[in-house]
């Protein structure tokens, strides 16, 4: 498999998995010119992927969606949940008919060669999920976009070879910061986004001797910066209750404006 993050971040979300035969983007939410020169980067076209999978219709997830569709015809995999608020949505202009396929949580469903498990996750949008790709004996998962996490999250989150997961922002930088009280308040929600210090905790119950790549993603612009959520899980795994140091892992930072490392395994 491989693996690689185009965009992660507050203001957009794309990434990358896929196979030797089969390519697919969870999310688009950065433009359509972005996209292709991240694909570019990895040697594909954006002719070449199979699927987009959704995880939820915030614009910062689907910005790109409606060019990716009209113009490569690319099949959109989503909940009936996120489908339904995508369709009364007019920013992104209108998606071709048959082009949307309904899944659903729990029940795994395949394009080419790779195996697709969404999950439900906690966040203020319509049916969101987070989703875990496997093949050949490897996975890779992409978890962002979460308020909380309980046994479920951590089940679907276990014995994973590479993971994107969200940490979103710096409590102190955010209950300090300029955003509104609602704002604040709905991002520290149960179906908001996951802290620095709470992305730690829930790698503490995730880690195991074989992953190969962590990217911690999803960084809000205004509430955190990369060595600053970096530093803070890092702490968190090396002093939590689990048998670690962060410097037994690959840890690195999903980026915002540009492809990350293309991760083959």
């Amino acid at each position: 498999m491989k693996f690689c993050s185009i965009a992660s971040g507050s203001s957009g979300n794309c990434i990358y998995a896929g196979t030797e035969r089969t390519s697919v983007l969870i999310d688009a939410g950065i433009s359509g010119k972005r996209i292709e020169a991240g694909l570019n980067s990895l040697e594909l076209t954006t002719s070449d992927v199979d699927g987009i999978l959704i995880t939820h219709e915030h614009s910062d997830h689907i910005k790109g969606l409606g060019v990716l569709a009209r113009r490569y015809a690319v099949p959109i995999y989503a909940t009936e949940g996120t489908i339904r608020a995508i369709t009364d949505m007019t920013a992104i202009g209108k998606i071709p008919d048959g082009l949307m396929h309904p899944i659903c949580a729990d029940t795994s469903f395949s394009i080419g060669d790779l195996e697709i498990n969404p999950f439900t996750i906690s966040h203020d949008a319509a049916e969101p999920v987070g989703y875990r790709l496997g093949h050949g004996g490897k996975s890779a998962a992409v978890a962002t976009d979460m308020g909380c996490y309980d046994e479920y999250t951590i089940r679907n989150l276990t014995g994973l070879d590479v993971l994107l997961i969200e940490s979103n922002h710096d409590v102190h930088m955010l209950e300090a910061g300029r955003y509104p009280y609602y704002l604040k308040r709905r991002i520290l929600s149960e179906k908001g986004h996951l802290s620095n210090e709470t992305c730690g905790q829930l790698l503490c119950r995730i880690l195991h001797d074989s992953i190969r790549e962590i990217f911690l993603g999803h960084l809000s612009r205004e509430n955190n910066y990369e060595a600053l959520a970096y530093e803070t899980v890092c702490d968190e795994v090396t002093l939590g209750d689990n048998p670690y140091r962060s410097s037994d892992f690959r840890i690195s930072i999903a980026h915002r404006d540009m492809p990350g490392e293309a991760i083959v395994f």
